[in-house]
């Protein structure tokens, strides 16, 4: 994953006497730094993305992942790659770079997928420019538990612009500012909404979901449907035998009448 840059100048801007370069130019999309990361670390900022996602379509919120963050107008080399981030406010359009002046200033809630090989920042650096940004909550999670224990941890913005842990709750950590209750399956991330107690999911899995759901209400009607067809059915054989036993009584009524 990429990292972050110390807050120093750039080696390479431009000196006396060479062209300033075009503004898009001075923030460009990549640190050239690869991201080295597992399969799965990719999975779940890829998963943590698009769960986020769907949970705020529709609404002016932007949400982003592994994407340069620069947050002082005019200093490139002042910026941090979050592993997933989350603006409120925002146009959700998609971007080549997100900038703090621009955009819609810091992002309100950031996740870290962290590994040992990304410890230092996750644990340091990260959090420092977090903090001087005012992220509200910096939510860190270890897929696969090798050095962060618990494996999922939060911190949230004081008062005084420190981070407080967030305490962890019979296995739930609240993240407030997106309204979720944050656990784990086993080592599986688990994101459930606070106000409905609903899990929150792949837009596919929501689709999936619906389409087994829609599967299983056709079913039930079709069992109803047949349910009534048998219902009918003994109705109409009890009403005929009732009318066969009628007649046969009145047929006994006229043989005793006629003796």
């Amino acid at each position: 994953m990429s990292g972050i840059i110390p807050t120093t100048e750039f080696s390479s801007m431009p000196t006396a006497g060479r062209p300033f370069p075009p503004a898009e130019d001075m923030y460009p999309e990549t640190d050239g730094r690869p991201m080295g990361e597992t399969d799965l670390h990719q999975w779940w900022m890829w998963k943590i993305k698009w769960i986020l996602k769907y949970r705020y379509r529709d609404q002016n919120v932007y949400v982003a992942s592994d994407l340069l963050l620069y947050y002082h107008e005019g200093a490139p080399a002042r910026y941090v790659v979050p592993d997933v981030f989350v603006t409120f406010n925002c146009d959700p359009s998609m971007r080549r770079v997100y900038k703090t002046w621009v955009d819609g200033g810091p992002p309100h809630c950031v996740f870290e997928v962290t590994s040992k090989s990304t410890r230092r920042e996750d644990e340091l650096f990260k959090p420092t420019t977090y903090r001087n940004l005012g992220v509200g909550e910096y939510i860190l999670y270890d897929p696969t538990a090798d050095y962060l224990r618990p494996p999922l941890q939060g911190h949230r913005l004081n008062d005084d612009g420190l981070y407080d842990p967030i305490e962890m709750i019979d296995g739930v950590l609240h993240c407030q500012t997106l309204d979720l209750s944050l656990s784990l399956d086993g080592q599986d991330l688990v994101m459930t909404d606070r106000s409905s107690g609903q899990v929150e999911v792949l837009r596919e899995d929501a689709e999936a979901a619906l389409r087994k759901q829609e599967q299983q209400l056709r079913k039930q009607e079709q069992q109803l449907r047949k349910q009534e067809q048998q219902l009918r059915k003994q109705e109409q054989q009890r009403r005929e035998a009732a009318e066969q036993r009628v007649a046969e009584l009145e047929a006994e009524l006229r043989r005793l009448r006629d003796q």
